[in-house]
């Protein structure tokens, strides 16, 4: 079964070169649309969906590079009965408060509102970092098949840290090694001042042993350059790289804003990735990113903030032209590049049939030539009409088409309370 688009105007994501054509979008793996320019060339059977997409746009869909799916449930939520007065507070007291909340209805609840917001937001991957502590075993399963009844592709992790105790530890180790027995994924650690040597040693071991990589937050705050200079006498990036971290190009290190020359030169002469997350630094007040002096393998994330990556995308250049002098062309480049990691590291489900459909209704000329300006400035999550998974219709006329979205927002709402209750017991 195929998805024909007839009267389309097909945007390369890589060129923005325009070609106007009629396409053919296959479900198999590697499937790459196929163009033709006379309707009556199609091989159309009749079990093919067809779409008329006149005065419509189609190009590539969008990967975020770090989500945080066990935050979707804290929206509204209030922030803790004693007030954070820095970062390390609000993860304490909001955070990880909230993580230690979290049960299987809560995990599985907070897993479709964000595959749901992902996918109606053209987003058909996601790169998770995901913590709940206290139900890690089976976590990472129950996500994936959240994500798979939604239709969105993904790499998840589970977040091992030292912070709860050997037991629970040890707990999160095994979770993750189930989970990449039969499953693509990461090794997931919380931050170097929150893991030993030795949980950085079994975490590099459990990543080689998958033929994985560490997904890791990296110098999100000053308190996380403290922590290793007093503690073990040398900073982060140095850190993390004497362990062998840096060594995989799977790697992903998320933030990354407090670094001196040396750690920037250290990820500059590596292979690892670098996920940015404007608007989550901003709403904490630890810093604003700067790529200079780093390599070229920076991605955009979201931080559990939302899942438009447009809108990230936007906040990157608006914010980047300031902190770095970013180009359209940077932040463009940093939006796109979650596909060239997915790719080089053979990890599936990013193939070229994912495509959203525009309409996109601009009051002046829409050409390749500035195209990329009409992303920043015109485009918006709201002209995303079809949103194509795999190569399978997982939107429709901006409605998801493989489950309920009522009746999984009325699971969402029940599961927020039970959720709220509890956070408020932990928080005191």
């Amino acid at each position: 079964m195929s998805i024909i688009l007839k009267n389309a105007t097909f945007v390369d994501y890589k060129t923005f070169e325009f070609i106007k054509a009629h396409i053919k979008v296959g479900n198999h793996n590697n499937s790459k649309p196929e163009l033709f320019k006379d309707l009556e060339t199609v091989a159309i059977t009749a079990s093919d969906t067809i779409i008329d997409c006149t005065d419509k746009f189609i190009t590539k869909s969008f990967v975020c590079g770090h989500h945080h799916a066990y935050s979707a449930l804290a929206r509204g939520m209030g922030g803790p009965l004693k007030p954070p007065v820095n970062f390390y507070e609000n993860l304490k007291y909001l955070w990880w408060a909230l993580d230690k909340s979290l049960d299987k209805a809560s995990v599985e609840a907070s897993a479709y509102a964000t595959a749901i917001a992902c996918a109606k937001n053209g987003v058909t991957f996601v790169i998770d970092h995901h913590a709940s502590p206290f139900f890690a075993q089976g976590s990472l399963e129950l996500i994936s098949e959240v994500f798979g009844k939604v239709g969105v592709a993904h790499l998840l992790c589970f977040e091992i840290s030292d912070r709860d105790g050997n037991d629970v530890l040890k707990n999160e180790f095994e979770a993750s090694e189930n989970y990449l027995r039969s499953h693509q994924g990461l090794v997931g650690l919380h931050a170097s001042f929150t893991v030993s040597d030795n949980t950085i040693k079994k975490a590099v071991a459990l990543a080689e042993k998958y033929n994985s990589g560490i997904h890791i937050h990296t110098a999100e705050d000053i308190c996380d350059q403290n922590d290793s200079i007093k503690n073990y006498n040398i900073r982060v990036v140095e850190r993390l790289n004497n362990a062998g971290i840096l060594n995989s190009p799977k790697s992903i290190l998320v933030h990354c804003l407090h670094l001196n020359d040396k750690e920037r030169e250290i990820i500059a002469n590596s292979p690892v990735y670098i996920a940015q997350n404007i608007e989550s630094n901003l709403n904490n007040n630890v810093g604003i990113f700067n790529g200079k002096n780093l390599n070229d393998n920076i991605m955009l994330g979201t931080d559990g903030m939302h899942s438009d990556m447009l809108r990230s995308f936007k906040a990157a250049y608006f914010y980047g032209q300031t902190s770095e002098q970013l180009s359209m062309d940077d932040a463009y480049n940093r939006l796109r590049n979650a596909h060239k990691y997915i790719l080089e590291n053979n990890f599936k489900g990013d193939d070229d049939n994912n495509l959203i459909v525009l309409d996109y209704k601009s009051p002046t000329p829409v050409t390749a030539d500035n195209f990329l300006s009409h992303l920043i400035f015109g485009i918006e999550p709201s002209d995303i009409l079809h949103v194509i998974a795999n190569g399978e219709l997982i939107v429709k006329d901006r409605q998801l088409t493989k489950i309920n979205e009522e009746e999984v927002m009325s699971l969402t709402q029940r599961a927020s309370v039970n959720l709220w209750s509890k956070f408020k017991n932990q928080s005191l």
